[in-house]
Protein backbone atom coordinates (compact mmCIF):
# COMPACT_ATOMS: atom_id res chain seq x y z
CA UNK A 1 0.00 0.00 0.00
CA UNK A 2 2.33 2.52 -1.25
CA UNK A 3 1.58 5.74 -2.44
CA UNK A 4 1.78 5.39 -5.74
CA UNK A 5 0.35 1.59 -5.99
CA UNK A 6 -3.00 3.15 -4.21
CA UNK A 7 -3.00 6.29 -7.03
CA UNK A 8 -2.17 3.71 -9.57
CA UNK A 9 -5.05 1.79 -8.44
CA UNK A 10 -7.56 4.01 -7.78
CA UNK A 11 -7.04 5.67 -11.26
CA UNK A 12 -7.98 2.17 -12.80
CA UNK A 13 -10.79 2.24 -10.37
CA UNK A 14 -12.18 5.36 -12.62
CA UNK A 15 -12.11 7.01 -8.99
CA UNK A 16 -12.26 11.00 -8.27
CA UNK A 17 -11.23 10.86 -5.14
CA UNK A 18 -10.48 8.75 -2.20
CA UNK A 19 -9.79 9.24 1.88
CA UNK A 20 -6.79 7.98 3.47
CA UNK A 21 -7.81 6.88 6.90
CA UNK A 22 -5.13 4.60 8.71
CA UNK A 23 -5.50 3.41 12.03
CA UNK A 24 -5.08 5.69 14.51
CA UNK A 25 -2.11 7.77 12.70
CA UNK A 26 -2.35 10.09 9.85
CA UNK A 27 2.15 9.90 9.02
CA UNK A 28 1.50 8.77 5.67
CA UNK A 29 -1.55 10.86 4.11
CA UNK A 30 1.11 13.88 2.79
CA UNK A 31 2.98 12.00 0.55
CA UNK A 32 -0.50 10.02 -0.83
CA UNK A 33 -1.87 13.23 -1.56
CA UNK A 34 1.26 14.36 -3.54
CA UNK A 35 1.56 10.86 -5.35
CA UNK A 36 -2.18 11.77 -6.14
CA UNK A 37 -2.01 14.99 -7.36
CA UNK A 38 0.00 13.95 -10.39
CA UNK A 39 -2.72 12.27 -11.42
CA UNK A 40 -5.88 14.18 -11.02
CA UNK A 41 -7.15 12.50 -7.83
CA UNK A 42 -8.40 14.21 -4.95
CA UNK A 43 -7.13 12.87 -1.61
CA UNK A 44 -9.60 13.53 1.67
CA UNK A 45 -6.83 12.72 5.04
CA UNK A 46 -8.09 11.40 7.71
CA UNK A 47 -7.96 8.57 10.44
CA UNK A 48 -9.45 5.28 11.48
CA UNK A 49 -9.18 6.15 15.25
CA UNK A 50 -10.15 3.53 17.70
CA UNK A 51 -11.94 4.11 20.78
CA UNK A 52 -11.21 2.77 24.13
CA UNK A 53 -14.73 0.43 23.46
CA UNK A 54 -12.81 -0.85 20.56
CA UNK A 55 -14.85 1.06 17.81
CA UNK A 56 -13.26 1.78 14.57
CA UNK A 57 -14.50 5.58 13.78
CA UNK A 58 -13.17 7.03 10.50
CA UNK A 59 -12.41 11.25 10.87
CA UNK A 60 -12.15 13.09 7.97
CA UNK A 61 -10.62 16.46 7.84
CA UNK A 62 -10.66 19.50 6.04
CA UNK A 63 -6.73 20.33 6.14
CA UNK A 64 -3.18 18.94 7.83
CA UNK A 65 -3.44 21.09 10.76
CA UNK A 66 -6.50 19.76 11.92
CA UNK A 67 -5.60 16.34 11.12
CA UNK A 68 -2.44 16.26 12.41
CA UNK A 69 -4.66 18.06 15.81
CA UNK A 70 -6.36 15.08 15.78
CA UNK A 71 -3.22 12.80 15.54
CA UNK A 72 -1.18 14.34 18.43
CA UNK A 73 -4.04 13.93 20.68
CA UNK A 74 -4.50 10.22 19.88
CA UNK A 75 -0.95 10.32 19.75
CA UNK A 76 -1.04 11.01 23.56
CA UNK A 77 -4.13 8.61 24.26
CA UNK A 78 -2.74 6.18 22.95
CA UNK A 79 -0.90 3.98 25.15
CA UNK A 80 1.58 0.78 24.38
CA UNK A 81 4.46 -0.03 21.46
CA UNK A 82 3.81 -2.27 18.54
CA UNK A 83 4.50 -5.58 18.42
CA UNK A 84 6.54 -6.17 15.32
CA UNK A 85 5.72 -9.89 15.45
CA UNK A 86 2.03 -9.44 15.40
CA UNK A 87 1.93 -6.35 13.55
CA UNK A 88 4.40 -6.21 11.05
CA UNK A 89 7.01 -2.98 10.71
CA UNK A 90 5.13 0.32 10.14
CA UNK A 91 7.35 1.92 7.92
CA UNK A 92 6.81 6.41 7.49
CA UNK A 93 7.39 6.56 3.08
CA UNK A 94 7.55 9.35 0.78
CA UNK A 95 5.59 9.86 -2.56
CA UNK A 96 8.23 7.65 -4.04
CA UNK A 97 7.85 4.93 -2.41
CA UNK A 98 10.65 5.21 -0.14
CA UNK A 99 10.84 4.59 3.50
CA UNK A 100 11.56 7.75 5.48
CA UNK A 101 11.11 6.46 9.18
CA UNK A 102 9.40 4.02 11.22
CA UNK A 103 6.40 4.54 14.07
CA UNK A 104 6.80 2.69 17.34
CA UNK A 105 3.55 2.78 18.28
CA UNK A 106 0.68 0.81 18.67
CA UNK A 107 -1.39 1.56 15.79
CA UNK A 108 -3.67 -1.34 16.11
CA UNK A 109 -4.34 -0.43 19.95
CA UNK A 110 -7.28 1.74 21.40
CA UNK A 111 -6.89 4.92 22.66
CA UNK A 112 -7.91 6.35 26.02
CA UNK A 113 -10.86 8.12 24.17
CA UNK A 114 -14.10 6.65 24.31
CA UNK A 115 -16.87 6.84 21.53
CA UNK A 116 -18.53 10.79 22.51
CA UNK A 117 -14.47 11.70 23.25
CA UNK A 118 -13.43 10.96 19.40
CA UNK A 119 -16.34 12.14 17.59
CA UNK A 120 -16.03 15.17 19.34
CA UNK A 121 -12.75 15.57 18.84
CA UNK A 122 -13.11 15.00 15.30
CA UNK A 123 -16.01 17.59 15.36
CA UNK A 124 -14.67 20.72 17.56
CA UNK A 125 -11.09 19.92 14.30
CA UNK A 126 -13.75 20.51 11.68
CA UNK A 127 -13.86 16.72 10.69
CA UNK A 128 -16.77 14.40 9.26
CA UNK A 129 -17.31 11.59 12.14
CA UNK A 130 -18.23 8.20 10.19
CA UNK A 131 -18.97 5.04 11.98
CA UNK A 132 -16.47 2.32 10.63
CA UNK A 133 -18.35 -0.82 8.91
CA UNK A 134 -21.39 -0.88 10.68
CA UNK A 135 -22.15 -4.26 8.93
CA UNK A 136 -19.09 -6.42 10.33
CA UNK A 137 -18.86 -7.72 13.45
CA UNK A 138 -16.00 -6.63 14.84
CA UNK A 139 -14.68 -3.02 15.86
CA UNK A 140 -18.17 -1.37 14.72
CA UNK A 141 -20.51 0.71 17.28
CA UNK A 142 -22.66 -2.03 16.60
CA UNK A 143 -20.69 -4.87 17.46
CA UNK A 144 -19.13 -3.35 20.29
CA UNK A 145 -22.14 -1.62 21.88
CA UNK A 146 -25.15 -3.35 20.07
CA UNK A 147 -26.73 -0.10 18.91
CA UNK A 148 -26.24 3.52 17.57
CA UNK A 149 -26.07 5.92 20.62
CA UNK A 150 -28.09 8.58 20.05
CA UNK A 151 -25.28 10.86 21.51
CA UNK A 152 -22.69 9.65 19.34
CA UNK A 153 -23.64 12.52 16.84
CA UNK A 154 -22.01 10.45 13.34
CA UNK A 155 -21.96 11.97 10.18
CA UNK A 156 -22.85 9.06 8.33
CA UNK A 157 -22.82 5.55 8.31
CA UNK A 158 -19.82 3.36 6.82
CA UNK A 159 -21.14 0.26 4.73
CA UNK A 160 -18.83 -2.70 3.49
CA UNK A 161 -20.88 -5.19 2.39
CA UNK A 162 -23.55 -5.84 -0.49
CA UNK A 163 -26.84 -5.46 1.40
CA UNK A 164 -28.64 -3.11 2.79
CA UNK A 165 -29.88 -2.83 6.76
CA UNK A 166 -33.28 -1.01 7.44
CA UNK A 167 -32.56 -0.77 11.21
CA UNK A 168 -29.87 1.23 11.10
CA UNK A 169 -31.10 5.22 12.10
CA UNK A 170 -31.29 7.59 9.22
CA UNK A 171 -27.97 8.96 9.02
CA UNK A 172 -26.52 9.26 5.38
CA UNK A 173 -24.68 5.98 4.45
CA UNK A 174 -21.34 5.44 2.60
CA UNK A 175 -20.01 2.20 0.79
CA UNK A 176 -16.44 2.31 1.08
CA UNK A 177 -13.67 -0.72 -0.02
CA UNK A 178 -11.84 -0.44 3.29
CA UNK A 179 -8.96 -1.34 1.32
CA UNK A 180 -5.92 -3.03 3.27
CA UNK A 181 -4.34 -4.28 0.10
CA UNK A 182 -4.18 -2.36 -3.54
CA UNK A 183 -6.34 -4.40 -5.43
CA UNK A 184 -9.32 -3.61 -3.40
CA UNK A 185 -9.15 -0.17 -3.65
CA UNK A 186 -12.82 0.96 -5.79
CA UNK A 187 -14.21 -2.93 -5.32
CA UNK A 188 -16.81 -0.57 -3.46
CA UNK A 189 -17.10 3.10 -3.66
CA UNK A 190 -19.59 6.19 -2.87
CA UNK A 191 -21.21 8.12 -5.49
CA UNK A 192 -21.69 12.00 -3.76
CA UNK A 193 -23.95 14.38 -6.02
CA UNK A 194 -21.38 17.90 -5.84
CA UNK A 195 -20.93 20.68 -7.36
CA UNK A 196 -17.24 20.38 -7.12
CA UNK A 197 -14.91 18.15 -5.66
CA UNK A 198 -13.99 19.21 -2.60
CA UNK A 199 -14.20 18.83 1.24
CA UNK A 200 -16.98 20.97 1.98
CA UNK A 201 -18.87 19.86 -0.71
CA UNK A 202 -18.52 15.96 0.66
CA UNK A 203 -19.79 17.10 3.90
CA UNK A 204 -23.05 19.06 2.39
CA UNK A 205 -23.62 15.73 0.05
CA UNK A 206 -23.35 13.98 3.26
CA UNK A 207 -25.58 16.04 5.36
CA UNK A 208 -28.15 16.51 2.65
CA UNK A 209 -28.45 12.78 1.82
CA UNK A 210 -26.82 13.51 -1.61
CA UNK A 211 -25.29 9.85 -2.08
CA UNK A 212 -25.63 6.42 -2.92
CA UNK A 213 -22.95 3.67 -3.05
CA UNK A 214 -22.12 0.95 -5.46
CA UNK A 215 -20.61 -2.07 -6.25
CA UNK A 216 -17.27 -1.42 -7.84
Amino acid sequence: MVPTAIVEYAVKAGLAGIAICDHNSAENIPPVRDAARKRGIFVIGGMEITTREEIHVLGLFPGDNELFDVQNEVYRNLPGNNDEKAFGRQWVIDSGDFVTGENSRLLAGACALSLEQVVDLIHRNRGIAVASHVDRPVFSVISQLGFIPEGAHFDALELTGAGEDTSLPDISRIRSSDAHFPEEIGKRRSVLLMDHLGFEEVRRALASGRVRGEQG
